[in-house]
């Protein structure tokens, strides 16, 4: 067994009982928005090869000002920072994300070791629906299988509500043909023990904190003052 998979399990186990622990007092805040999880049915699942697909799901009841006011792509590029700056918040700053033009690194602490890589993000967005995607290249994380293979997503979708003067936003967090390297070396029921429930507990808590809609500034800022962007792809 290697090291880096005892990093992995270590890493994971740690951060469990980190996440737990915060997950609350990260969650004190203000809010904007009422946040409904929307999980769908079988929201977890691993298939015959091994790949995991993911998703949590959550619906946004704001006012239809404050949603029209953060529909933009500029605002889509500041959720997905968002999505890294609550990482890094719930994990007391264990886990950080480094960025370069090309990649972005998911490090616990620091270098070498690097949890997930994966390329720029890629996004795309309309008058209904807002998608950015990072496809996911390799990591302590990632089973050898699957480098180069599966990817992160979150999306966005504007729905209508039977509320005089308020919006609904779904928001669903998906990640899709993962191969997880502790499921490779120990056995899926330890994945869902560790990684798997980590991930859960913080995508809910992530989404759970949209009612502030304190959306962080991004670090590339590549879409601002941009009025339409379409690079996603599958």
């Amino acid at each position: 067994m290697g090291l880096w998979t005892w990093i992995a399990i270590a890493a994971a186990v740690g951060l469990l009982v980190v996440v737990v622990v915060n997950v609350v007092r990260v969650l004190r805040h203000p809010r904007v928005a009422r946040v409904t999880l929307a999980d769908p049915a079988r929201a977890t699942t691993i298939d015959e090869s091994g790949a995991v697909r993911s998703v949590q799901a959550a619906d946004l009841i704001l006012p239809d000002r404050a949603l029209d006011e953060i529909w933009s792509p500029m605002h889509l590029e500041r959720l997905a920072r968002t999505y890294w700056r609550f990482l890094t918040r719930v994990t007391l700053g264990l886990i950080r994300i480094a960025y370069t033009e090309r990649e972005r690194f998911v490090v616990l602490l620091t270098r070498p070791f690097v949890l997930l890589r994966f390329q720029a993000p890629e996004y795309a967005m309309d008058a209904e629906h807002g998608v950015v995607r990072w496809r996911i290249e390799r990591g302590i994380l990632v089973a050898r299988q699957g480098r180069g293979n599966g990817y992160l997503e979150i999306e966005i979708e504007r729905r209508g509500c039977d509320q005089h003067g308020m919006a609904c936003l779904h928001v669903r967090v998906a990640v899709a043909n993962f191969y997880p390297s502790i499921a490779a070396t120990f056995s899926r029921p330890v994945y869902r023990m560790t990684q798997a429930f980590v991930h859960v507990l913080v995508t809910h808590a992530f989404l759970r904190s949209l009612a502030r809609l304190d959306l962080a500034r991004s670090r590339a800022g590549r879409l601002e003052g941009v009025a339409s962007v379409s690079t996603a792809r599958r």
